[in-house]
């Protein structure tokens, strides 16, 4: 349960720096001006920043859609990458890139109205003693806003941010590589070398957070533009004109806002997800 309230909160304080709303948040320190008035000096935001929102930091977890989500796409990559290995040389760099990029177009184009709703949560603000926006009021206001195609908004960012898994995998699946010709090269007298024990699992557990590492930070600014989408009311429409309205208005680091947050929750979560899976197939293929 601790586990699961410190992943949430990480997930929501993401979602938050990288909205256009937390640049209302100002430092106390007040600077005199000559005539007499004051203004405030503007701080960078950061997950210390967030610890100072609304007590409904928890609204909007769709824990359950993370494991649609996950489901779909790991489905989706072990169907195409069986396909595509009987089209291309099998396992190599093109089967991972394309079984990625269809296991991600895939996920998002079947999600992607989940993770709106909870974005939209996430987001909002009320005064204290107001009752909080449930799911399905958010449902029935993005519907009564902009109809069906509103729960699409923020999906061309999600599809740019294919690139960030296929950069991952491709990355993974070499890695992961490396790790069993190393293995098999130690072990050449041993009459099964497709057993596997827990340093194998480890070692996949490292190649995954090394891959993810490199691929968020890559890849990044399309998780700032998909929130700004998701905003409600935004005056973002577009991901192009939202890439260029938040690089004039707030300069290149706003590009990377929460991402030190993100990859102290995704990092680990990767870590074990590919771990988890890893074992299944093994098991199942045992």
């Amino acid at each position: 349960m601790a586990a699961e309230i410190i992943i949430i909160y990480f997930f929501v304080v993401k979602t938050r720096l990288q909205s256009s709303s937390v640049t209302l948040y100002i430092s106390e320190v007040q600077l005199s001006t000559v005539n007499g008035a004051s203004v405030a000096r503007m701080s960078p935001p950061g997950p210390l920043h967030s610890l100072t929102l609304p007590k409904n930091i928890f609204w909007g977890w769709g824990g359950w859609g993370v494991g649609l989500k996950h489901s779909i796409y790991f489905a989706a990559y072990s169907t195409a990458k069986e396909k595509l290995n009987n089209v291309f040389d099998p396992d190599s760099t093109q089967v991972h890139m394309l079984s990625a990029g269809l296991a991600g177009f895939t996920a998002i184009t079947a999600t992607n109205p989940i993770w709106l709703i909870k974005t939209r949560l996430q987001l909002d603000a009320r005064n204290r003693g107001e009752k909080r926006m449930s799911a399905f009021e958010c449902v029935r206001r993005v519907y009564q806003s902009d109809g069906l195609r509103g729960f699409y908004r923020g999906m061309s960012a999600s599809y740019a941010g294919i690139s960030e898994t296929v950069i991952h995998f491709v990355i993974y699946e070499n890695i992961k590589r490396k790790l069993i010709e190393s293995k098999a090269n130690a072990n050449m007298d041993d009459e099964d070398e497709s057993v596997k024990d827990a340093s194998d699992f480890v070692g996949m557990m490292l190649a995954a957070a090394t891959s993810k590492t490199c691929a968020t930070s890559i890849a990044y600014p399309h998780e700032v533009i998909r929130t700004r989408l998701r905003e409600e009311g935004s005056k973002y429409r577009s991901f192009f004109q939202t890439l260029n309205m938040v690089i004039r208005e707030e300069g290149y680091r706003a590009m990377y806002r929460g991402l030190t947050t993100h990859l102290v929750r995704q990092i680990p979560n990767t870590a074990i997800m590919m771990c988890t899976y890893e074992l299944v197939v093994y098991l199942l293929n045992g």
